[in-house]
């Protein structure tokens, strides 16, 4: 078993709703176990558009390699809907694997650590939220966190 962990990202319709149903098809999914979910964040817009962004990050136990992972984060994301007309569009749901155990992967179809969560606040908040005292390559996540402070992040209740 690996611990994984999954950024969740929503701007379109019931984000809050669609990222709880999200992490609960997550934790009925064979070979994840352990879903703990983050609080909830919302956050504008970062090279991207529409409006804010709620956003929250899982860790889960798994068995499944990161490509099998991977193939159920995308058929979650497109039973929500998801539509990838151009990059960075507003979505209904974006699942992306952060982070596979001590893994460093970097293939056309997966990169992982996940390329730019270093600096996002979004997700940097969140990962501290469930992983105090987690260390990037890049540096503490409280430290990281600390150099994104001028993006705007909201905890929801």
């Amino acid at each position: 078993m690996a611990l994984a962990y999954i950024g969740l990202g929503a701007n379109l319709g019931e984000a809050q709703a669609t990222l709880r149903q999200a992490a609960r098809e997550l934790a009925g999914t064979p070979g994840i176990d352990g879903l703990r979910l983050s609080p909830f964040y919302r956050t504008a817009p970062i090279d991207s558009s529409g409006p804010d962004y709620v956003n929250a990050v899982a860790s889960v136990q798994t068995g499944l390699a990161p490509l099998a992972l991977l193939d159920v984060l995308q058929q979650i994301e497109q039973a929500h809907g998801r539509m990838r007309p151009y990059r960075n569009a507003p979505r209904t749901l974006d699942l992306d694997l952060l982070l596979y155990g001590d893994l460093a992967i970097d293939t056309p179809r997966l990169v992982v650590p996940h390329p730019r969560m270093h600096e996002r606040a979004f997700v940097l908040q969140p990962l501290g939220d469930l992983a105090p005292g987690l260390r990037l390559a890049q540096g503490s996540v409280d430290d990281l966190l600390a150099q994104c402070a001028g993006q705007g992040l909201q905890r929801l209740p």
